[in-house]
């Protein structure tokens, strides 16, 4: 099947750092390229993968001190995915809704996975307006606030199974808090969380602009006192180790999480997660398995004893049951194989060889039937 990955251009495929969707198209695109897929990634320049990589920015946005509006390069990015659309079964998009009008003609073979919250009052009527566009949620959860679109499955991310070696024995005795400091993320409650179950806290995380404020003004003065250490923003070589050696995996959302890959990555270390009953943690946390769910501070510090005596090994194997990499994969190519029986592409009709002869015969070749397109 030959398929085309879209990538947002704000990190590379995969990231030096932060960042949750690139890493899942990098994932995704690996396995896809593994099972035998002729696969090509729209990305930018300084990717690495065994695809075909079109590059559409020299380097990550987020890392480029040039950039200062995102808009123009992805509209650059869409365009050369629009010259090159022809060479595709699947167009395959992770840039949220940008592509739409752009792509709605050849919607039967154009999926998109929606990667962010959509309970933004906002996207309501865009969405609205395209509701024949296939979407595919990355949790049952995140449909919610979206009624009557086109949604054609829900897949779950994965990891490759070796990314990650699980620690089984014993571990570094802290609790961690990894992704990014926000007041969604609520970096304040884990911090509470550590001091009132009395355990050392580390915390790597990175600090967005437009959280810097929240992060001098609300987390800084919460780092004293002893117990807390900010590591900041880690790259994949030390989330493994940062993972493997916590006791648990902290996750204190107040927001409708999307899905949270931070949870199976500390799944994939054998890690137990204490996560608050938002959004997807109900679909990918199974309580008193793989962590324990709560629903406040109070219910979080007395479940701390439970969640640290949970099984690291069982852990881990239903990280390998339910989020490996080639399961996403393989359920992508499901949806792949659907829409396209659903919606064959368009195949050349040829004329016969008798009437190729009596028109050359009959009017010279100029005047042979020319060849048509036909949809089944």
């Amino acid at each position: 099947m030959r398929i085309a990955q879209i990538a947002p251009l704000f990190e590379s495929v995969p990231p030096r750092l932060y960042g949750g969707t690139e890493r899942v198209v990098a994932y995704l695109t690996e396995e896809l390229v593994r099972q035998g897929h002729q696969v090509t990634l729209f990305a930018s320049e300084d990717s690495i993968t065994s695809a075909e990589l079109v590059p559409c920015t020299p380097r990550a946005l987020r890392l480029d001190p040039d950039v200062r509006d995102p808009l123009p390069h992805h509209m650059i990015m869409l365009d050369k995915v629009r010259e090159r659309a022809d060479e595709f079964d699947i167009l395959h998009f992770h840039v949220d809704y940008l592509h739409f009008p752009l792509f709605r003609s050849e919607r039967n073979r154009t999926l998109t996975t929606l990667h962010g919250r959509q309970d933004l009052a906002d996207h309501m009527p865009f969405y609205r307006r395209f509701s024949d566009m296939p979407l595919v949620s990355i949790s049952n959860a995140q449909r919610a606030p979206l009624p009557g679109v086109n949604f054609v499955g829900t897949v779950y991310h994965g990891l490759p199974v070796g990314l990650h070696k699980p620690r089984l024995g014993q571990h570094g005795g802290y609790l961690a808090f990894l992704g990014r400091i926000s007041p969604e993320k609520r970096p304040d409650r884990a911090i509470a969380i550590a001091r009132a179950a009395g355990l050392p806290l580390k915390i790597a995380a990175k600090v967005d602009k437009a959280d810097e404020a929240y992060f001098r003004d609300v987390i800084a003065p919460m780092l004293d006192g002893g117990g807390i250490e900010f590591i900041g923003e880690i790259n994949d070589n030390a989330k493994g180790e940062f993972l493997g050696q916590a006791a648990g995996l902290l996750f204190p959302i107040d927001w409708p999480e999307p899905f949270g890959l931070v949870m199976i990555e500390a799944m994939a270390c054998g890690t137990p997660v204490l996560a608050f009953r938002c959004g997807s943690v109900p679909e990918i946390i199974e309580d008193r398995l793989t962590g324990r769910i709560v629903s406040d501070v109070d219910e979080a510090v007395r479940a701390i004893p439970e969640l640290l005596a949970l099984d690291r090994k069982a852990i881990r194997a239903r990280f390998e049951e339910r989020f490996s990499a080639a399961r996403m994969a393989s359920d992508y190519v499901k949806i792949y194989q659907k829409m396209l029986r659903k919606h064959p592409a368009p195949q050349l009709e040829l004329p016969s060889i008798a009437a190729l002869s009596a028109a050359a015969n009959g009017h010279g070749l100029e005047a042979a039937p020319t060849v048509a397109r036909k949809d089944n």
